[in-house]
């Protein structure tokens, strides 16, 4: 018979594993002083781990949006969108977002994870096969396993090894094919072909579903994503990163969206989201668009710190974007080097498995146009100073 004490042993087993192999993880409170500083235990610290690309999170056209949002419609929501009703301004926030993606329609989930989760199972049956890119977000690969149908994935970007899955499997018995893929790789900050893969879904008639999260706001015309006029059959992005606010949408036809309404689980029995964060993702819809000093004054910062990363001998693996890992490979050597940072007054977290490959651990860097070149300089001789002390 288990005691009391047996039926939670899993929780100390496991507890203990993770930390035998620096892979535990900890909660600590921060509190935002600004675009980019935080303090932590009472010091002020340089953020360089935030997904606030535009420094909006604090910008006061989105704190006033929330508050006349919050007083007119009121603190919550109350129940989800098919008991209660829509909200007015969640649609007029919709259809805005779809006129500036040039799509017919578009729909706003509570959350990136959630959305994926959950509009996977939504488009898959069980007779299904998802063919996902082998860098994926932990989102996209949870929420095709929940799909139940097999699942291939194919290796990293690699274009030539998806069109040999696809010949291989186009004229089996699958009910439908489904490409999935980042455009922006959260871990690595590379690029995917949107283009060439919107090729070979038409070609092998598949359906190519994006997520954008990592796009949105930073990267394509006006800022607006990599999957414009690609000819994606769905995009999934987030209002919780460079918009500054929090939620997630998708953007496809009109009937997509019709199909998720009466389809997706995620979407019909979640609560919507508060008054207050849609009217902070209306503001943000607002300012993005005119933001291309700030993506320009981001993309050269990327830029300039990649480069100087890379002459000091660190790889950066196929960065391009404001996402930038320093590829540390060992658990307890990035953990060792996030700590160092942090004595020094950087916030640069340890990326470890899980979350990354084994053997893959890593330190991600995350830019924000409000980072200035001297901050950035000063990052840069800090890693020279780690290199040549540990030969990193």
């Amino acid at each position: 018979m288990r005691t009391n004490t047996d039926r939670y042993q899993f929780i100390a087993d496991e507890l203990n594993r993770r930390r035998q192999q620096h892979l535990l993880r900890r909660l600590r409170p921060v509190t935002p002083l600004s675009d980019v500083l935080v303090q932590v235990a009472g010091r002020t610290m340089l953020n360089f781990s935030s997904n606030d690309y535009l420094g909006l999170s604090k910008h006061p056209a989105l704190q006033e949006r929330a508050r006349l949002f919050m007083e007119k419609y009121g603190a919550g929501a109350t129940a989800s969108r098919l008991i209660c009703g829509t909200f007015d301004c969640v649609e007029q926030v919709e259809q805005k977002l779809a006129e500036l993606k040039g799509t017919e329609a578009a729909l706003i989930f509570n959350s990136g994870f959630q959305a994926n989760l959950t509009i996977l199972p939504a488009l898959a049956d069980k007779r299904s096969l998802i063919l996902s890119d082998e860098l994926n977000h932990n989102s996209l690969i949870n929420g095709a396993r929940l799909c139940r149908c097999r699942v291939r994935p194919y290796g990293h970007n690699r274009l030539d090894h998806l069109k040999s899955l696809l010949a291989e499997n186009c004229d089996k018995d699958f009910s439908r094919i489904l490409i999935i893929t980042e455009s922006v790789f959260s871990m690595d900050g590379d690029c995917s072909d949107i283009a060439a893969l919107s090729a070979l879904a038409e070609e092998y008639g598949a359906l190519l579903i994006v997520d954008d999260a990592h796009a949105t706001g930073v990267c394509g015309p006006r800022g607006l994503g990599l999957t414009q006029d690609q000819g994606v059959s769905l995009t999934m992005g987030t209002f919780s990163k460079a918009c500054g606010s929090f939620g997630a949408y998708i953007t496809a036809s009109a009937a997509m969206r019709e199909y998720l309404v009466n389809c997706c689980p995620g979407f019909i029995y979640s609560t919507a989201l508060p008054p207050a964060i849609i009217g902070t993702i209306d503001a943000a819809l607002d300012l993005i668009p005119q933001l291309s000093a700030e993506r320009s004054r981001l993309q050269a910062n990327a830029d300039y710190l990649r480069k100087a990363l890379q002459a000091l001998g660190y790889d950066t693996g196929g960065s391009t974007t404001q996402i930038i890992p320093v590829l540390t490979y060992d658990e307890q050597a990035t953990l060792a080097l996030s700590a160092w940072l942090e004595e020094n007054g950087i916030m640069a977290v340890a990326i470890r498995p899980p979350t990354v490959p084994l053997g893959q651990a890593r330190i991600r860097l995350s830019l924000s146009a409000s980072h200035t070149r001297e901050q950035i300089e000063n990052l840069i001789e800090l890693f020279a100073a780690w290199r040549k002390n540990h030969g990193l």
